[in-house]
């Protein structure tokens, strides 16, 4: 079965490379993905962090194949990242700079090439955010006058995991995965609320905040032994398979920015199922339940996908039929620090980007199972 989750992640890396990947500007050297496909006349090339998991994406394709072509775009993604954003890797939202700092450390270890100049420039900016006046956590974004800083799971989880995967930040990482557990926790639904501000919780609960709290516990497990991290993935894998996993299949949240989410939570699931440590019940059950939601998501999001000119295009929704974009009608826009969604969603890349995560989360978990 591992063969057939690599031909399907092989074909979702085929789509995007045929329908979204051009050069910057013409510029040599460089790659960024095009947000619309079909695209429109002078299509926008740029939303910062559908790019970082666009980089992420083909990390997991070079993990599974590894090839020098696709080393070649690797390099060429960081440089086109780093050009369009006007020669810099930082913005002001700390959430894009965590996704970006996770992919550069993922590419600097799979491919070995040297961008230590980038992961320093987002290091400092993600350790130096920490609020310890607020009482922990990193906010959404840079200061803004007069508004109160946002603390949020999709800032913290992610710059969690890269400071855990850092040789020097670990007790850091450990210390947001405590605060995350304190503050954001539904007592309820044992479910990530999206966010606290000036005390008052943000207590929408998306699928792509829990899987940077798996990703950060499942990290901290493997990465400190401390035993206080396997129960939280524990209790996390169970709520999410109750409240987010409809007849086993993650829940979509469209296009737009939320075409990533599920596909975040796949990615992050997968490696509960192929990381956690531990021979308890317990750990066995939550590493089979997230394989088991993974694998259930990839198989629906396959048979509801369509056919264009040989190649997948996937649904915002996994358990609906894929609906083919035209080349017309509104195409997804920033406003206010997030992403609106396509007139058809399935027109954005970040859409096609959790279809090729999914894919690749799918190869890992059969891999993991066939070699276990």
């Amino acid at each position: 079965m591992d063969q057939v989750w690599a031909n399907r992640a092989e074909s979702a890396e085929a789509a995007v490379t045929a329908r979204h990947l051009k050069s910057l500007w013409h510029l040599p050297g460089t790659q960024l993905g095009v947000v619309a496909w079909p695209p429109i006349r002078r299509a926008p090339h740029w939303h910062y962090w559908w790019q970082a998991h666009l980089l992420d994406c083909l990390i997991d394709a070079q993990l599974r194949d590894p090839q020098h072509e696709r080393a070649v775009r690797i390099k060429r993604q960081i440089r086109g990242h780093w050009v369009h954003n006007a020669l810099r890797w930082t913005n002001q939202y700390y959430d894009d700079m965590a996704w970006l700092a996770l992919a550069i450390q993922r590419a600097e270890r799979v491919t070995g090439i040297d961008r230590h100049r980038a992961l320093n420039a987002l290091t400092r900016q993600l350790a130096e955010s920490w609020m310890p006046e607020a009482g922990g956590g990193i906010p959404w974004r840079k200061e803004e006058p007069g508004v109160a800083p946002f603390l949020n799971a999709p800032a913290n989880g992610p710059a969690g995991i890269f400071l855990a995967r850092h040789p020097d930040w670990l007790a850091r990482a450990q210390a947001m995965g405590d605060w995350l557990d304190a503050t954001l926790i539904d007592p309820e639904t044992h479910l990530v609320f999206d966010g606290i501000r000036s005390g008052s919780m943000v207590r929408a609960q998306y699928t792509y905040c829990q899987g940077v709290v798996l990703g950060l516990e499942t990290e901290l497990a493997v990465r400190t032994r401390d035993p206080r991290h396997a129960p939280r993935v524990h209790r996390l894998v169970a709520a999410v398979a109750e409240h987010m996993a409809p007849g086993g299949v993650l829940k979509g949240a469209g296009g737009g920015d939320g075409g990533l989410f599920a596909g975040i939570t796949a990615r992050y699931l997968a490696l509960v199922a192929t990381d956690l440590p531990g021979e308890s019940a317990d750990d066995d059950a939550a590493r089979a339940t997230a394989a088991k939601m993974v694998l259930s998501s990839a198989k629906s999001a396959w048979d509801y996908r369509q056919s264009v000119a040989g190649l997948p295009l996937f649904g915002a929704f996994w358990d609906q039929t894929a609906e083919v974009p035209r080349a017309e009608g509104a195409t997804a826009r920033s406003v206010g620090g997030a992403v609106t969604e396509s007139e058809v969603p399935e027109r954005d890349l970040s859409v096609q980007l959790g279809g090729w995560m999914l894919m690749e989360a799918a190869h890992a978990v059969s891999v993991a199972t066939v070699s276990s």
